[in-house]
């Protein structure tokens, strides 16, 4: 069960590296401004993934800062977005890589950050809940790309399990 979630913790890197790329790309104006998603702008939606995910590894852990606000603006600039974005995928990867069964089995318990409702789950299903999160407002940002520019990277899960021969996949031929 382990490596499926050390498949997860690539994938999100692999994702997330391959995304922070498109946006690099494109003008300040087109980074920020609002175009609609649920956090308004490629800027708003990659700073509330590193929020979520602050939030979500200080439950995992007890360790590090969790913001109060999931539209909270950690970082103006995309550089340090991105450094800190490295950063935080280097700590997702090796969490995963030091959990063992009995951790997955472990009960969690914490608070909601947009309602006062206090929730109990397996480790298991936070962590299902966590990646696949991530890969939800990843796509958000896909849209923006291709609406922007016209393209946006692959980020198929199956094309990463292809380029990294996990989850028993590879290219024939």
């Amino acid at each position: 069960m382990k490596a499926h979630w050390q498949m997860f913790a690539g994938y999100n890197a692999w994702a997330n590296a391959r995304i922070y790329d498109s946006a690099s790309q494109l003008t300040d104006e087109d980074y920020r401004a609002d175009r609609g998603a649920f956090f308004k702008s490629v800027h708003g939606t990659l700073n509330h993934l590193l929020v979520a995910d602050h939030i979500w590894m200080r439950r995992f852990t007890g360790v590090g800062e969790a913001p109060d606000r999931l539209d909270a603006i950690l970082f103006d600039s995309l550089t340090e977005l991105q450094q800190a974005r490295i950063e935080e995928d280097a700590r997702i990867l090796a969490f995963v890589e030091s959990l063992d069964d009995a951790e997955l089995s472990r009960m969690l318990r914490y608070r909601a950050i947009s309602t006062p409702i206090e929730c109990e789950q397996e480790l298991r299903a936070a962590l299902a809940h966590w990646f696949n999160h991530q890969t939800h407002h990843r796509g958000q940002i896909h849209g923006l790309l291709t609406r922007l520019t016209g393209t946006a990277p692959e980020l198929d899960l199956l094309v990463y399990q292809r380029l990294s021969g996990l989850g028993g996949t590879r290219w024939i031929g």
